[in-house]
Parts: structure tokens; sequence; C-alpha cells
């Protein structure tokens, strides 16, 4: 089981509709899952379904009715992949009648059993003398707009407006912009996702393969860097993925999904989410682009608050994954952390007896000594040591020969003392911290000041938490006095605690935003 699983077998899978939904179901029921959903059938009552089918006509239709403008389209020299960065393709203008030209070409090769597919990845595009290209296999109609309200200027295509309806769940939304797709041969778009709520809408022709992976599965994918050409771009080639380059990569299965379109279907794909897309040849898409409610709503003045909150989530995710290592499941020394105990446990005599070494079970003495043994090492890295009271480790002569003992560690498989704690249960950890405060004060002493990391000292914090849902409000109370009352200065003992703690989240912080954003 991989650190990923867990997610991944609680991701959320795409929803299929048979039946167009109303607006105040959309509104209400699909769209706020922020989860991919499929309306079969949803756009044949479309003029432009019936019209623009190559096999019907369609062609000829577009070319008389649109063959005078001028579209950009994406010329690609790693065609038949498209990939979002600008470093990898180049927009060209041309006739919409040339390319229209491009595919009727294309559809009589096909009819000869020509495998432009294959033979488009043999060549490199070049333009000729005439102003048109010789490997038109490698030209793309990519997102260019019947309509757009930012930028009403650059709207290439607004005659064929009229011939496509807005779907009826999407009247009360503000329209971005409504774009054509259209490739003349089979295509594929590198992995990425929008900033916008996208409804993917196939007039003509079959998306062969429509893979997604949800927003959380961003370092699995490896996007580009956020400040950067393309960022909402995997760096990705996931046919052939390089694991030693990108490790993660080898978990991104475990999150896609994978869906065939065909004419008349329609996708809607959330903000957010990454998306593949396999396209046979000659397939003709228009989408619908629209700000989500949580972005259009988003003031100005809240983005630091929303910020340090996404942080907070991200760094309790790593932490989570990071302390919850497979590999460590067969080692805890007393039992799964299912056979915890859900009831409190009385105090009284029964938290003294905790501190009396005869009196403790076998599996808290042995941890107890290799606890002690741990600490020693680490402070008196060339002296033996024997588990027993009279062998009290002194830290009187603290100095900084002493205090750069302390390990700078924030991975739990690198840390003995922490690994350690870690895989004890709170209950058994209480007992043996209480018999280090009662027969060892000066090694535990010196465990918090000078031996505990920061990703121990995560681990101990979130112990007592644990511990502290388990027993009653006197016994917490007691243990503490206990437990603190071992040091001189109890506030350097806390700050210790608190510093290690915030080393660690400050190094996850990091490590959370480079994983999120490629930073």
């Amino acid at each position: 089981m991989s650190l990923s699983s867990s997610s991944a077998a609680s991701l959320q899978r795409m929803r299929m509709f048979d039946k167009i939904p109303s607006a105040e179901e959309f509104i209400s029921e699909i769209e706020p899952l922020n989860v991919p959903a499929v309306f079969s059938g949803c756009i044949k009552n479309w003029k432009a379904f019936s019209q623009w089918n190559p096999s019907n006509g369609g062609l000829d239709y577009l070319q008389e009715k649109a063959g005078s403008s001028t579209v950009e389209a994406m010329l690609s020299q790693q065609a038949p992949v498209f990939y979002g960065d600008i470093r990898s393709h180049e927009r060209v203008s041309l006739p919409f009648s040339t390319f229209i030209g491009y595919c009727k070409d294309n559809l009589c090769d096909r009819c000869d059993g020509e495998d432009s597919f294959l033979e488009s990845k043999k060549h490199t595009p070049t333009e000729s003398h005439t102003g048109q290209f010789e490997f038109p296999e490698q030209i793309y109609l990519a997102q260019v707009p019947i309509l757009n309200i930012e930028c009403t200027e650059k709207v290439q295509l607004e005659c064929l407006r009229e011939d496509v309806e807005m779907p009826p769940f999407l009247e009360s939304k503000t329209i971005s912009s409504i774009n054509l797709w259209m490739n003349s041969a089979q295509s594929r778009s590198s992995t990425h996702y929008d900033p916008h709520h996208n409804l993917l809408c196939i007039v003509s022709g079959c998306k062969q393969a429509v893979v997604l992976w949800p927003p959380s599965a961003c370092p699995f994918l490896y996007p580009r860097p956020i400040y950067g050409e393309a960022s909402n771009h995997s760096t990705l080639d996931l046919d052939e993925p390089n694991f030693c380059a990108h490790p993660r990569a080898e978990h991104s299965d475990e999150y896609s999904q994978k869906i065939i379109l065909h004419g008349g279907d329609a996708l809607f794909i959330p903000e957010g989410w990454y998306h593949q897309v396999d396209s046979e040849t000659l397939t003709i898409a228009v989408n619908f682009w629209w700000r989500s409610d949580m972005m259009s709503g988003l003031s100005d003045h809240m983005d630091s608050y929303y910020l340090r909150r996404i942080l907070r989530r991200l760094i309790d995710k790593e932490m989570n994954q990071l302390l919850h290592l497979p590999s460590l499941v067969d080692d805890k020394i007393d039992g799964n952390q299912s056979d915890q105990p859900k009831t409190r446990v009385p105090g009284g005599v029964q938290l003294r007896q905790m501190s009396v070494l005869h009196e403790m079970d076998q599996l808290a003495v042995s941890a107890l000594q290799k606890l002690v043994s741990l600490v020693h090492e680490r402070v008196n890295p060339n002296q033996p040591v024997n588990s027993t009271p009279a062998n009290n480790l002194a830290v009187e002569g603290k100095d900084e020969s002493n205090e750069i003992m302390k390990p700078d560690l924030f991975n739990l498989k690198d840390d003995p003392v922490a690994l350690l704690l870690w895989t004890l249960q709170p209950l058994a950890l209480r007992c043996v911290l209480l018999a280090m405060a009662h027969n060892f004060p000066r090694t535990l002493e010196a465990l918090i000041l000078l031996v505990l990391s920061p990703v121990g000292a995560e681990v101990l914090t979130r112990k007592f938490e644990e511990m502290d849902q388990l027993i009653g409000e006197e016994d917490r109370s007691q243990f503490y006095q206990i437990f603190y009352g071992v040091f001189d200065n109890q506030i350097a003992a806390m700050d210790a605690l608190l510093n290690g703690k915030e080393s660690f989240a400050r190094q996850l912080t990091g490590r959370s935003i480079a994983l999120s954003c490629s930073f």
C-alpha cells in the first residue's frame, strides 16, 4: 500500500447522467461537488450537431459559413501530442478554409487506407511557398474563440455562434468564453488543468480517452513552475514516465479516471482537475468556460487569510503522510492502533504504579530500555549505558558542545528516537515517560532538551494529544505535573517542544508548496 493509497481510495468517481439536469439541479447537486460529470446526448439538439458532421457534408457547411475567417492554429513539432508549453508549439494564422481543406484531404487519405496518425509522427512541419503547411497533421485548432466576453476583438468564429446552444443548466452562469476545438488527424493534448469550470461538448467524432485526475493528484503529476510558462501543465510524459526523475509519478494512475466521449456527449470538468484528451481523426468539440462560485465570490482582502488556511491544510496533509509510513505498521511495539482502548483510564493508584519498574509490562520495559539507550548514545556516544535507575544521565554541564548534539531531523524513518515514540501507543508511552520521570529524570531532561529532533517533537506532542483523549482530567493534570516537574526550568522544556514543532512545520511548508505548485 503506497502513501497515496488512502487518498486514492477515497477518490470521488465521476458521475454519469442520461437525463440533462435543470439549472437548479446542476447548481445545487452537481457543480458544488467539484467532481466530473458526463451528460450523455446533451447537445444532440444543436444545429452544430446535425450540420457540422463531416460524414454528412459538414466540412462543406463550415467552409461556406466560416471559410473566410482567419483563425489562429497551434503548430506543434511534437504532434500527435500537442503540448501547452509555448516552447513546444507556435501559433500560426491561416484561413479557416485552408484548415477545412486539410480535413478534407485527410478524410480522403483515410478512405485510401493511410494512417495519418502514424505518418504524422515521422515528419516535422514546414511551410510551403504557397503559405500552406506540408504536414497539416501537425496543425490543431485549439481554443479558437466563438465567444469571449473579455476580449471581443479576438473572437475569430463568431459566425458559428448561432449553431451552438447554451445547455439549459448553464443558463444562470456568466460564460467567459465559448471555443472551437478541431483536429484533422488523431491528436492528444498534454496533461493540464484549467482555472475555470469547463463543459466540453463533442459535436462530431470521438474523444477516445479523456483521463482525469483530481487537484489532489498535483504532486504526482509534476506541474510546471507556478510563475513559468504554461504553469497549468504537467511536465510528465505519461506514456514513458521517467520514475528516476519523477518518482511520485508512479502513483499517478491511482488517482486517474477515464471516460470515452462520443458525438452529442458533454463532460463537466471542474476547475483544477487535470485532464489529458485523446481525439480520433476529425473530431470537433465546443467548450464553455465560466468562473466557479468560489473564485467569483473570493474577495481580494481575503486572499492572505485563505492562503494561510490552505497552507495549514497542506502542511497537515504532509505531516499525516510522513507520520503514517506503511512500513511501520508491522513494527508497532504494542499492537495496532485499532487495538487502542477507547475508554478513559482511572488515575490514583494506577498512575503511581506506572513508575515502578518491576510492575511495568515487558513491552513497556523493553521500550524504556531502548529509549534510555538511544538518549545516552546521543549525549555520551562513546560510553555504554545500563538501563538502571542508578544510571541517570548527567546533563548539568550543558554547553555549546552539548547543544549541537540535537539532531536536525525531519523524516521519521531517519530518527530512531522519534520512530520509537511513534510506535508506542499513547497509554504505553505515558507509562514509559512516568518511569523515566521517577527513575531516570536526567535522561528525560536530556531527551527533551538535547536529543528530541523536530520530527520527534511533532510525534511526542501528537501522542500527548491522543493521550489526553483517553484519560480523565485529574489524570492529565497529575501526569503533566510529574513530567514537567523533572525540569529545573519548565518553560524551557515547553519551549523545546514548541520550537521543534514549529521547525518541523516550517520545513513542511516549503515541501508542501513545492509538491503542490512546483515553485
